[in-house]
Order: structure tokens, then sequence, then C-alpha cells
């Protein structure tokens, strides 16, 4: 399984600093949040590493080659990457566009039954088969995301890198989809989030990096990580953590400390 890295990324975006000087590597097999406060720099990072920002220094690699120098097609393939805010502009029904996520696989001679079966695993892993049929337009708000997701994962990436793919859900679609997730990581793939809620972080992940001003506070393990103080420090809050009685890490924002 191939290393995914950050390696001493500055980024401008429309002239503004937006990272500086970031170093984080990523592993396989495990599910990683980038945490921080709107305008830390989370979804510009993902972006990098999907090889979508040209970064003013540094680079983002995969295996220890620039993600950027990487052939289009073979970069799709190892890498699935879910935006925020993705449109459908046709009125497609779920199965034709979760089938678009194999079309880097696709050969001279067009979808083979790897294809299907790969499409057909997706919409099962988010609880989208029963939608196969029904076109886009007619999907709730939640229903969308999870098609998405499917989209992604039917194209079996290497790394799967998705900005807030829980956000529009349900806290029971949240968990389904979370254990989904999880369950790609298990499988070998490496798994990268951006994440709002800090609680489905810390049910999430096993990895933690927290991004504050477009610099990295800290990364590691979650356990490590996702401490009051650090916690506190990223998001400029008191913070107040725990355990429940069934073992889950748990945080409360208390207030602005002083």
């Amino acid at each position: 399984m191939s290393v995914l890295a950050a390696e001493g990324i500055s980024l401008v975006l429309g002239g503004k600093r937006v990272l500086e000087s970031v170093d984080a590597v990523f592993s396989g097999g495990r599910v990683t949040a980038l945490l921080g406060s709107n305008g830390a720099g989370k979804s510009s990072l993902l972006a990098c590493l999907a090889g979508l920002h040209a970064p003013e220094a540094g680079r983002a690699t995969l295996g220890g080659a620039e993600v950027r120098a990487m052939p289009a097609p073979a970069r799709a393939r190892r890498i699935g990457f879910l935006p925020q805010a993705a449109d459908v502009h046709w009125n497609i029904d779920v199965a034709t566009l979760v089938a678009l996520g194999r079309l880097p696989w696709r050969g001279r001679w067009g979808e083979t039954a790897a294809d299907r079966a790969a499409a057909e695993a997706a919409l099962a892993a988010t609880g989208m088969t029963a939608f196969a049929r029904r076109g886009v337009e007619h999907l709730s708000g939640g229903e969308r995301a999870r098609a998405l997701l499917a989209r992604v994962l039917a194209g079996e990436p290497e790394w799967l890198l998705a900005d807030e793919p829980l956000a529009s859900l349900d806290p029971a679609h949240q968990l389904e989809v979370g254990a989904q997730l999880r369950a790609v990581a298990a499988g070998g793939s490496g798994v990268v989030l951006v994440v709002h809620d800090l609680n489905l972080a810390a049910r999430l992940a096993d990895d933690v990096v927290l991004l504050r001003d477009g610099r990295v506070v800290a990364a590691g393990a979650a356990e490590d990580v996702l401490t009051a103080a650090l916690v506190g420090a990223t998001y400029g809050l008191t913070v107040e953590t725990g355990v429940t009685a069934t073992g889950q890490r748990y945080i409360v924002p208390v207030g602005r400390p002083g």
C-alpha cells in the first residue's frame, strides 16, 4: 500500500495564503480526519492531495511519486475524490451515476462484468440499491450524498478522499456511511476525510490532523491528538473530553476562554 503524503505544501488561492509548509503522512488501511475551523485549510489540503491544486511550494506524493505528475487516468484509478459540493447536471438514474465511477477502468470494449459488480457492490454498501432506477433529481439531499459516495466507491480507489461526506446525512445514515468508510479502510484502502463534527471524527478516525490558519497544529493517532488541550488550541475554545460507558470518546466545546 503506497503512502500518501503532503511534503511542505504551501498554497495561495485568490491572493490569500491558505496553506503554509504543511507536512503530513497518511497511512493505508486507516481513516484520517482533517479537523479545524472554517478557513483552516482542510478542503485545500484535501484538493492538493488529490492533485487538483498546484502548490506554490512543496508537493503531494503517492508512493514517492508526485501526484500532479501522474497521467490523469492512472491518478483517477488510484485516488477517488468526493468534493463537498458535487453537482449532477443531468437527470440520470442512480445506477448510471454510480457506473460513471468505473470510467477510469473502462477499456476499448466498454463495460465489463467486473465494472457491473463493482457498481452493484457500491450501491449495496451505501444503502442505495433500492434507488438504482430513481432519477437523481428525485433524491433527497442525504440520498444524493450517498449516491455520489457510491460513485467514488465503485472505482475501488486505493485512496478515498472525501470533503465532508457525512454533513448532509441524518444521524442514522451518518453511522451507516461511517461504518462503510471504516470498512473501506479495513479492506486496505486509505481514507482521508474533512469532518466538522468532532464527535464523528472521534468515532471514525484512526488518525487526526488538526489545522489552524493553514498550518498543522498536531497530527497523529486520534487518541493522542483529540485532547482537550490540542482541540481547544485549534479552535480557540475551552473543551471537555471524556469516554462514554461503551468506551466511545466524546468532545464537548464549552465556550471561549477567559
